[in-house]
């Protein structure tokens, strides 16, 4: 990728080597090394009062957030570098930053065609656990969007793996990742988060969890969106695009739970197989319109 003459982003947060805070741990969707763990402060009670409580407040079925807090765990199988190095690679910080400056010019530009106008989000950058309005996370849930403060949370140790346990190099992966997180933020922005959510709070676990599939490759094909833009725009270079679909590849179900089990169970995916993850990245990345990423009403 082009990417060192680019704008910077004004909209990072960092706070690497902030510290883990102190705070409620909140549950997951199971996954190993999550936000499982002794809570602090608080029993087990009063967690789910206090979601209870921030559920209302948001107008958001309880549920929803017991069961699905983050919204976005599809990485959660790797052990973060915790290194005293770790996360603390500032070229890597202003690669992000420069790559989420190139989703905020896209996404503009898009918005404001249609006469809409883009509400920037801001990307956190962390390191070992971080506390975010969607409830307390260790970095082995990977990168997240949490709705409820529309930010992005990374931990760039996870780039590491991405690399060197998923098989996924490339500074084009890396920006891949990140495109896939905005792509929830833009869910977010167009009202599509909310009515998936309705929808899941009266489905059954199999259709909730097809409903999560549908959405995770939405903004699969959102970032393939960005890629076409980006690739307009002269950022991108040969082998990027193999780059893209390569990581997206790495990061489907049904490898990850080949890696992490052993067997592939189908009815349990929550962000799609391998070849639909790269298939729908590829459809945004031909055309450009986002009106051909509706997943809800196509196989």
């Amino acid at each position: 990728m082009r990417w060192r003459t680019g704008r910077r982003s004004g909209n990072v947060e960092d706070r690497r080597g902030a510290g883990a805070p102190v705070g409620i741990r909140f549950p997951g969707r199971g996954i190993p090394g999550g936000f499982g763990g002794r809570r602090a402060g608080i029993g087990g009670i009063g967690a789910v009062i206090i979601v209870v409580i921030l559920a209302m407040l948001f107008g958001i079925d309880p549920r929803l957030l017991l069961q699905d807090t983050m919204g976005e765990a599809p990485y959660a199988t790797y052990a973060p570098d915790n290194s005293p190095a770790a996360g603390q690679d500032d070229e890597l910080a202003d690669f992000v930053s420069v790559v989420l400056a190139d989703t905020e010019d896209t996404w503009g530009q898009i918005f404001g065609q249609s006469g809409g106008a883009y509400r920037d989000p801001t990307l956190v950058l962390f390191s070992g656990a971080v506390d975010s309005a969607c409830g307390f996370a260790q970095a082995a849930v990977g990168p997240f969007y949490c709705p409820l403060d529309e930010k992005v949370y990374i931990d760039l140790s996870f780039y590491r793996d991405l690399q060197d346990r998923f098989q996924a190099p490339g500074d084009f992966a890396q920006a891949y990742v990140i495109a896939h997180e905005i792509g929830h933020h833009v869910q977010t922005l167009l009202g599509i988060s909310e009515q998936v959510q309705a929808a899941k709070a009266r489905a059954g676990q199999a259709e909730a969890n097809a409903l999560s599939v549908r959405q995770e490759l939405q903004a699969d094909c959102f970032a393939g969106i960005w890629a076409f833009y980006a690739d307009r725009r002269g950022v991108l270079e040969a082998g990027d695009i193999e780059e893209g679909l390569n990581a997206a590849s790495a990061i489907g179900d049904d490898r990850l739970q080949m890696q992490s089990r052993g067997y592939v169970a189908p009815d349990s995916f929550t962000h799609g197989s391998s070849e639909q993850r790269a298939r729908w990245f590829q459809r945004g990345l031909a055309s450009g319109d986002p009106q051909d990423c509706d997943t809800f009403s196509q196989p």
